[in-house]
């Protein structure tokens, strides 16, 4: 009676194929690039910003609603900066300009030194019987040196942050909710694609309608809770971040 030899290498190319659909099927988006390569990375469809997933209303804390009497003896229309109608963003769906333009330049530098040094010497006297501790212990004793402790210390710590930031864009940006107040939230996204890059520009946050200037345009810093992300996804910024092998390491790597 013979026996088959057991085929050892079917288990090592099963447990082959199954790592590497758990490392295919653990990287979020590994498909999708390796679909993508040797093509542009796709741009996003226009779709209403309301309809995003993750997308919640606004809530914030509103002033006590004050009813305002129309003038009714005048054709001046309050709030208005014009005689005619003002082209001014004021409704849900009209769209207004926000300009960025950011450039902050920071330095700090900190400096610490620390140094410490202790010393304590104790005796005791036990109503003479010290002297014959020696007959008990194994080495002599001396009682008016019992506890000698010495400590010293030093801390040097030097800590300088140098940071320059520089953005200067303009981007549309659509209202998509008026508050009680009258305050509009607005939120902008744009996308440029330059060759096998795309550069992406979102902004959303709240404003005030007396902010709006004439020209329909609204400064960064007059958004109240602005969110501003200035990124780009392509072969670039693809090859400017660490494999998600070596960030899964660094986060559970405990030294």
């Amino acid at each position: 009676m013979t026996t088959k030899p057991r085929n050892s290498s079917r288990p090592l190319t099963v447990s082959l194929v199954a790592s590497a659909f758990m490392v295919l099927a653990g990287c979020a988006g590994t498909v999708e690039k390796l679909a993508q390569v040797g093509s542009e990375p796709p741009l996003t469809s226009i779709q209403n910003p309301v309809a995003v997933t993750g997308y919640q209303p606004v809530s914030l804390p509103m002033p006590t609603q004050v009813m305002e009497l129309p003038a009714s003896n005048s054709l001046w229309r309050q709030g208005t900066r014009a005689f005619f109608k003002d082209q001014r963003a004021s409704t849900v769906g009209d769209i207004l300009t926000v300009t960025i333009d950011i450039s902050d330049n920071a330095t700090l530098s900190n400096s610490t030194n620390r140094s410490r040094v202790a010393a304590e010497n104790a005796s005791a006297t036990l109503l003479g019987y010290e002297a014959s501790l020696g007959q008990i212990l194994p080495e002599s004793l001396d009682p008016s040196n019992l506890v000698d402790l010495d400590s010293n210390g030093s801390t040097t710590g030097t800590g300088s942050i140098t940071r320059s930031e520089s953005l200067t864009v303009q981007v549309a940006a659509t209202v998509i909710q008026i508050l009680p107040n009258g305050n509009l939230v607005i939120a902008g996204r744009q996308e440029v694609r330059v060759n096998f890059e795309v550069r992406e520009l979102q902004i959303t946050g709240v404003i005030r309608p007396q902010d709006i200037e004439s020209t329909n345009q609204i400064s960064y810093e007059k958004i109240a809770e602005a969110r501003i992300s200035y990124g780009g996804r392509g072969h670039l910024t693809d090859v400017q971040q660490p494999r998600y092998g070596q960030q899964i390491y660094d986060i559970i790597w405990p030294f």
